[in-house]
């Protein structure tokens, strides 16, 4: 078998582990997650990791402030302010500095998991107006806490195999379905012609359209096929009178979101515990993803890698709610992009944060996505948010469920995060404190599965059974025969 090419790594130039072959031929040039392109392609290519994650960074602040009951201008500015620190946090990624960010083509963005605890959050706050700083002061705690943790987590990674990654990711889409569906239904839930077919075939034009646009073109336009279903779904929905466009021509060209712009952060003990475990699952993913890109990358993620890439997320989400953001971690979706451009520069993705920065800087910029019709992004939601879950799936399919073991873990895992999404009503009798995290699937179904596996995998005769299955794979290995003839690994 032919030996890879050997790539000089820039960030690990000193690191070269002592008595390595002295007659290895030497590694002449940079690795290509290192090396910089010709101005014209890092441009476009950085756009291009944009607009795959656009639809998805500025979905979280349009959902919560929809629920905390912001103007269209206030919208506006959450919105911005999430582009913004998306973009600061995919530098501290892509970039690094000390000890702080893999150094992958990783674009950070706000992450789908705070989402439900965080409209949680805002349904138990007596005054909307405190919502936003209690969820933001629990956001500061949470990567703190977080940022301290990292190297810590990072050796952990065997507790949180796919049987519970894929739960949990899954666990994520089926949550925000729901927003989806209630979008759909128009933006005022309480008005008369909420749910009327108008609204409702409006959404599913722009279902249609996505659909179409992602089976029938390819490249670039296919990438951004979530981006121009909103477009043409928000100008078909013009005659019908539901779009208005009163943000943008009030929204400035130049702004900066002002730190604590709703207010001082506040510190609910019941609201940080929420994020805390928000926190988590955020980091699990976020490992997940640095595995799988390594790979894909030729850069194998090892331990070192995975703690810093962890503070990275860490300090760019305890860092975000200064200047208004959400949690932080990486979006998946464009490791797809990686993986299908072939592009591995994480200089790049690092043009991607740039711009990033420079929409949230721009406000009118920033604007155009409130313009677009809750039902056209209803449409376009129901593929975005049942994406995720599909993604959880995918991972689900590596989770060995041919075992008893695993099939137990899903199943009561699943279902125990299902319970607020069906029954909302299912934990009226407990504490407003606890609902607050009782009432988050995710953060439930999390808690679940990662304690069903330890009790049906990893304790007592049950673990050593199974452990070819749900000890975590190394990157880019499959679940086979090989695997299952490897001696189990220690506890």
């Amino acid at each position: 078998m032919a030996a890879k090419p050997r790539f000089r790594n820039d960030a690990d130039a000193t690191d070269a582990p002592e008595g390595a072959d002295a007659g290895a031929a030497p590694a002449d040039r940079k690795h290509p997650v290192d090396e910089t392109l010709p101005p014209l392609k890092m441009f476009t290519s950085g756009l291009q990791h944009v607009a795959a994650m656009y639809a998805g960074v500025v979905a979280p602040p349009l959902i919560v402030g929809a629920a905390v009951g912001l103007s269209g201008t206030e919208l506006t500015f959450l919105t911005g302010a999430s582009l913004f620190t998306a973009g600061l946090a995919t530098f501290l990624q892509t970039l690094g500095v000390w000890k702080i960010g893999a150094r992958l083509p990783f674009v950070n963005g706000v992450t789908f998991a705070g989402v439900a605890p965080m409209l949680a959050i805002v349904d138990t706050t007596d005054d909307k107006a405190d919502a936003l700083p209690v969820i933001f002061g629990a956001i500061i705690v949470a990567g703190l806490l977080g940022f301290i943790a990292a190297p810590y987590f990072s050796k952990l990674v065997r507790f949180f195999p796919p049987v519970v990654t894929g739960t949990v990711i899954t666990l994520i889409g089926i949550s925000l379905l729901p927003v989806a569906f209630g979008w759909a239904q128009g933006p005022n839930p309480a008005a008369k012609d909420y749910g009327s077919t108008t609204y409702l075939t409006l959404a599913a034009i722009t279902l249609a359209l996505v659909l179409v646009l992602r089976r029938f073109t390819r490249g670039f336009v296919k990438q951004i096929a979530v981006l121009i279903g909103l477009a043409l779904g928000t100008l078909i929905a013009v005659p019908f009178g539901v779009t208005d466009f009163t943000p943008v021509i009030e929204a400035d060209v130049v702004g900066f979101p002002a730190p604590f712009h709703f207010g001082a952060p506040q510190f609910a003990l019941a609201a940080i515990v929420s994020m805390c475990v928000v926190m988590l699952v955020s980091m699990t993913e976020s490992t997940a993803d640095m595995l799988a890109l390594g790979e894909i990358v030729e850069r194998p993620a090892d331990e070192r890698t995975i703690a810093a890439g962890l503070r990275a997320d860490t300090l760019g989400s305890a860092i975000s709610p200064l200047f208004n953001g959400f949690m932080c971690s990486a979006f998946a979706q464009n490791i797809g992009l990686v993986a299908m451009t072939r592009i591995r520069s994480r200089f790049v993705v690092a043009a991607g944060g740039g711009f990033l920065v420079l929409m949230g800087l721009s406000p009118v910029a920033a604007s155009l996505i409130s313009v677009v019709p809750r039902p056209v992004l209803g449409g376009a939601g129901v593929v975005l948010f049942g994406s995720v879950a599909a993604s959880g799936i995918q991972t689900l399919v590596k989770a060995g469920l041919e075992k008893d073991n695993n099939v137990l873990i899903v199943a009561v895992s699943l279902a125990v995060g299902i319970i607020p999404i069906t029954e909302p009503e299912f934990y009226h009798a407990f504490p407003e404190t606890a609902k607050i995290i009782l009432d988050s699937g995710i953060s439930t179904g999390c808690v679940a599965a990662v304690l069903l596996n330890l009790v049906f995998n990893h304790l007592g005769k049950g673990g050593r059974d199974a452990d070819e299955v749900t000890a975590p794979m190394e990157p880019g290995e499959e679940i086979s025969e090989t695997r299952a003839a490897r001696p189990a690994p220690a506890h």
